[in-house]
């Protein structure tokens, strides 16, 4: 419904722009100062047209994933010394619902403090199996992919998760943690 409001908007708007198109070259200082006011009308429908887009926007996401049913889901990466990250799939209830490779650059930002939101969406109330399978380079430059999961309990309210990866340092293994934030 979105789209199809905003493709009739735009064509109106188009339409509109065409009809007033003319030759300034042939026309007289009157209507030169009047097509310089429809000018300016029309910029002021085109700055209307964008702030609607952006309440439009708004509203789907608000109507999408409301925050009742609300479940996000988060990687980080703490130290990063025993494993190089690649990809990240994450299951919830045995359904794939996000994967995601990452480049260097966002490998770099995680290692720098950075939070990556890799899902978003809805979940009923009640118990649910979340599943992170962690993909990339493990000690000694070996491929390495591990798992880490969690029953989480979706009540009322936003649930934020958090797919940390941190470095058990005696054993000199990464270790993959799924947090829930309160």
């Amino acid at each position: 419904m979105y789209k199809k409001l905003m493709l009739f908007i735009t064509c109106i708007l188009l339409t509109y722009v065409c009809c007033v198109t003319v030759d300034i070259g042939e026309l007289n200082a009157r209507e030169a100062k009047d097509f310089q006011g429809l000018d300016d009308d029309i910029q002021v429908l085109k700055e209307e047209v964008l702030e609607l887009n952006r309440d439009l926007y708004i509203l789907e996401e608000e109507l999408l994933y409301p925050s009742s049913t609300q479940v996000a889901v988060y990687v980080s990466v703490d130290v990063g010394d025993f494993f190089d990250l690649d990809s990240v799939q994450v299951t919830l209830n045995e359904k794939v619902v996000a994967n995601y490779l990452y480049t260097e650059r966002e490998v770099e930002a995680l290692l720098r403090g950075g939070v990556h939101q890799i899902y978003i969406g809805n979940l009923p109330s009640g118990e649910h199996e979340l599943v992170a399978y962690f993909v990339g380079k493990g000690p000694k430059g070996r491929d390495f992919k591990r798992g880490a999961n969690r029953i989480i309990d979706k009540g009322l309210g936003a649930k934020y998760l958090e797919l940390k990866i941190t470095d058990r340092t005696p054993k000199h293994q990464p270790d993959f943690v799924v947090k829930e934030w309160e």
